[in-house]
C-alpha cells in the first residue's frame, strides 16, 4: 500500500463504503444519499432547506433532486419557515423517521464493526489525519501557496 497515493486510498475506500451502503439501502428500495439526507434532518424540529446542503456538503441542485424523490416517497414534508417567509423547513414524516432509524442503525453497525478491528490509538490517528486533510483543503494550503 506504500506506493498508492493518499487520494487513491481515500477514493477507493469511499467508493467501497458507498457501494456497501447502497447495497444495504437497495434492500429497502432506498439509496445511500437518501439515508444520509434522513440522518442530516433534525427528527424533532426539522431542518431549514438552506442549511441542509452545506451541512451535507452538497450542491443545491443535487440536494433538490434527492428531496423531491424523498417527498414523493413520503419520507419528508416541506413546511414554510416561520422565521423566513421565503424558506422552507424539511420535516421527517413518521415513515421518514422509521427509515432514519434504519439508516442510523446501519451507520452504527459499520462504525462498531470497524472499531472492533482497530485500537483507539489507530482510530485517533485516522481522525487526526482526516482533520489535517480537511483543514489543508478548506484553507487552500495545498495549491494556493504563496
Amino acid at each position: 500500500m506504500k506506493d498508492k497515493t493518499i487520494d487513491y486510498v481515500l477514493r477507493t475506500t469511499w467508493l467501497a463504503v458507498q457501494k456497501m451502503y447502497n447495497e444495504e439501502a437497495a434492500k429497502f428500495e432506498s439509496t445511500m444519499a437518501t439515508g444520509f439526507t434522513l440522518l442530516s434532518i433534525d427528527p424533532e424540529k426539522g431542518t431549514p432547506s438552506t442549511a441542509l446542503g452545506p451541512k451535507m456538503g452538497m450542491e443545491a441542485t443535487s440536494l433538490s433532486r434527492i428531496l423531491k424523490t424523498m417527498e414523493k416517497k413520503g419520507l419528508i414534508e416541506r413546511h414554510p419557515n416561520p422565521n423566513d417567509g421565503r424558506g422552507v423547513i424539511i420535516h421527517l414524516t413518521e415513515f421518514g423517521r422509521e427509515k432514519r432509524d434504519y439508516s442510523k442503525e446501519k451507520v452504527i453497525t459499520f462504525n462498531n464493526g470497524i472499531r472492533t478491528q482497530l485500537s483507539e490509538e489507530k482510530m485517533n490517528n485516522f481522525y487526526e489525519v482526516s482533520e489535517v486533510i480537511l483543514d489543508m483543503i478548506s484553507n487552500k494550503k495545498i495549491y494556493n501557496k504563496k
